[in-house]
Order: structure tokens, then sequence, then C-alpha cells
């Protein structure tokens, strides 16, 4: 089969997906075409994936190219994680915001606080690389699945499956804090019986069993017992911080990994109130740590950059030593991909937690919206689980609802390029003091000559 990795410029991820699919026998002999528009961190990718394969002694056939028809062309899977307006574009729009009043910037909104990557309110790049890949798709490989991996998750999956017949499906593993939970609380994850349900980036533990009774009472002992003692490890280590704990206490359920980074200004107001509710750090979403990781992420991608060019120089580099974290014998990534493409193609069928339209498995919640919910993947089936108790209705109306709106809105802007929806989804902002302060921090915005496309589109030009 063809597997092909657009945006595999993001060199890390994609190398982490190249070591999965090496390590997976059924894949054996599949070609994996890399695409990306970045030709100096495509060519470190394909030497760096040419090297790892070598070494792994596994049967993958690859290639490079910049023509994304030429990836697309008879494809079987599509791994979308390109991302255009991140975080270069991010970080210069929000000094704009902050300068007009909007802490963190204009795409920081309530319930969508994980703004790395909204851009201008409708995620303008994102949708429309989304929309060209899917368009590319249904006239050169028909029957592909989009695996849709660059945020927004939630924006791109809904609209991808709205608008065109291509098969597509929403992938993130913010899932996983569930695991950072159990080990918290001193639980065998193999002994837990879980689900999660919401939306992307706004999911909650619907069902938590351990050794089969209800695990909720030993929360419950941890947060009398416990909480007062917790401290983060790192700035992404927010799963049981007290912001967590005020919404289960509110909602009824645990929110799962980056649902309270997407909760209410009530969290967010400033780096004090971060500090407060997400510990020391203040999370990573703040005017400190952000920064500081954009940076790293500079650097680790100039360290594969140079090792690359050491392996380009001399063949004998031993990855696994000089980059164990990326480079590994036998450990899967962790990422969902792969054991998805494995299923759906006969091999081992996998529990995932993938992002799909309801179609009735949340009740409440329009059948169309894109949810992120537990499901079965096995050959030519996604079965999606019952959900054993429903999401309480608090969360739908109270979490769930209010962020399907900011999704509908972003969606109505992108696809009418009316201004007007901008303004409105700003004049709504708390920090909003006047209409006077919106069109002044989106005239700026849309001045900048990186912004000329959407400028236009917007009719701001």
């Amino acid at each position: 089969m063809k597997i092909t990795i657009i945006g595999a410029g993001s060199v890390r991820f994609s190398l982490q997906l190249i070591g999965d699919i090496a390590k997976t026998e059924n894949l054996a002999g599949s070609l994996v075409s890399l695409m990306d528009i970045n030709e100096e961190k495509l060519e470190a990718i394909y030497v760096l994936a040419q090297k790892y394969v070598e070494d792994l002694g596994a049967s993958l056939k690859l290639e490079k190219t910049m023509d994304m028809s030429q990836a697309l062309e008879g494809t079987d899977f599509v791994i979308h994680s390109a991302a255009p307006s991140y975080p270069d574009r991010y970080d210069l729009i929000t000094q704009i915001g902050e300068k007009h009043g909007y802490y963190r910037g204009i795409d920081s909104q309530e319930f969508n606080m994980v703004s790395t990557y909204s851009y201008i309110l409708c995620s303008y790049p994102d949708l429309k690389l989304s929309s060209e890949i899917a368009e590319l798709m249904e006239k050169l490989s028909p029957q592909a699945y989009l695996l849709q991996t660059a945020n927004p998750v939630f924006e791109a999956t809904q609209f991808v499956s709205q608008s065109t017949g291509v098969k597509v499906i929403g992938f993130c593993h913010g899932f996983s804090g569930v695991f950072g939970a159990f080990h918290t609380l001193g639980l065998n994850p193999e002994e837990v019986d879980w689900q999660v349900a919401g939306v992307n980036h706004g999911i909650w533990l619907n069902r938590f069993l351990y050794r089969g009774e209800n695990a909720y009472p030993l929360l419950d002992k941890w947060i009398e017992e416990e909480s007062q003692h917790w401290q983060p490890e790192n700035p992404w280590d927010v799963q049981l911080s007290p912001a967590v704990i005020d919404m289960y206490k509110f909602y009824g359920m645990l929110p799962i990994g980056d649902t309270c980074r997407n909760g209410s200004w009530k969290y967010n107001y400033n780096l004090e109130t971060k500090k407060k509710w997400y510990g020391k750090f203040g999370g990573i979403d703040n005017e400190v740590e952000r920064p500081r990781f954009h940076e790293s992420l500079r650097k680790e991608k100039q360290k594969l950059l140079d090792l690359a060019e050491e392996v380009r120089r001399n063949s004998e580099v031993d990855l696994f030593q000089a980059y164990p974290e990326i480079f590994t014998r036998d450990k899967m990534s962790g990422e969902q991909h792969i054991p998805f493409i494995n299923g759906i193609s006969g091999g081992p069928e996998a529990r995932l937690i993938l992002n799909l339209q309801n179609r009735g498995v949340i009740s409440g919640i329009p059948d169309d919206v894109v949810v992120e919910i537990p499901v079965i993947v096995s050959k030519d089936n996604i079965q999606p689980e019952k959900l054993d108790p429903d999401v309480t209705e608090r969360t739908k109306n109270m979490y769930l609802m209010p962020r399907i709106l900011r999704m509908r809105w972003a969606l109505e802007a992108y696809t009418t390029g009316d201004k007007r929806v901008l303004e409105e989804i700003l004049v709504r902002d708390p920090r909003t003091k006047s209409f006077e302060q919106v069109k002044a921090v989106l005239e700026e915005i849309m001045s900048l000559p990186i912004n000329e496309e959407i400028a236009r589109y917007f009719g701001y030009k």
C-alpha cells in the first residue's frame, strides 16, 4: 500500500510514524511518500528516514516530493500534519492582539484557549490546506482515508467531512492524559475500564471503573487528602491541576488532556491567574512558556537537520544513540495512526480514540458534528463504542455546545469570507471594550504582508 505524509518536514513526528510503520509486520513492503514544501526539511527527513528504516532492517520503500499531486496519486492513506500558520505567524499576531488589549491574542477564545492554531479566528491557512488536500484526494485517490492530524483537528475534520466525500478521521493524542491520572492515583491501567468522549481538546472521562467498581471515589479521596501537594513537573503537566479538579467538581466528570486548557476565562485572565489554576508554570499557554516551547521546537528541528547532514557525511552514525527520544528499535511511538492503518487494513483490531461524525453516539449533540469518542477499528470497519454512561448534561450544555458554536463560527467565517463574522466573534469577547478596538486589531493584523491573501479574502484589500 501507499502511505502519504503531508507536512513531512515536521521532522520528529514524521520519523516517529516511519518507525511505527517499519515495526509493523503487516505493513512491510509499503511505499511511504514524504511531501513538504520546505526542501531543506524534506531532504533531511528523507535522509534520516532511509537510515532509520535501513537500521531497523525493515522492508519499506520511501519517496520524497514537493508535488502534492504526486504524493496523493493512488495513495491509500494520507496523514496530514502540515501546519502553515504555526508557530511563527502565531507569535506575531499574538503580539499585535496583546497590543490592542487581547491577552494572548485574539485567537485565545473561551472554550478554545488552545489557540496556537486558530489564526485570525477561523484558521484560514489550515482549513484552506485541508480543503486542497481533500479536493485532490477526490480526484487522485478517492478511496483513501485522510488522517487529519494538523490542528485545528476539530474544525478541519468537521469542514472536510461536511463539504467533501473524503473519508476523514481526526487524530489527537490528548486522550493519553487518562494514563497520567491513573498513574497519580496509583491505578494499574490494565485494570481500569475507561471511556472518554466530547470534542477534540474537550473530552471527559465518562466511564471510570477500577476492578469493576466505580473509581471516582478514589479520585475524590485523592482530592481530599493529596491534591494540595500536587505540583506540575513541566508546563504541559496539568492533568490533575486545580483547574481540572475545579472543572470536575462543576461538570461531574474529569476533563482529560487539553480539555482544562480550553476552560473558561476563570482560569486564564492573566499569568497570575494561570499559575493559581495550572501550577507554578501557569501551564503552557502563557507569555513565558509558549515562546520557550516554540524556541525549543526550532532548536530540535535544527538538531535534526544537523543530524541529517552528519548522516550524509558518515553512514555509520548510530541514530539510536544520537537521538534515542525518537529513534528506537522496538518501542512504538504511542501515536494512533499506524494502529489505525494496520487495523483497517486487516491487521489486529485496535481500540482507539478518534474524531468522526457523532451519528447518535453522544446524545443531544447533532449527528453531523465531529466528536472524539472510543472506537474499535477492524478490517474495513470503524465501530464506535456505546457510551456508558453518557456525558453529563451540564457538560454538554455548558462546555460542549459552546465549543461547537465556536467551531461553527469559524467555519462560517471561512466559508463566507465575510469579515463581519470575524468582527462579531470579537465583539462577543469579554476583553472587547469597543467596536473600534475590534476594527483596529483586525485591520492591523490584516495589514501584515504575510496575511495579504487572507486580507483580500475578507475584503480588507
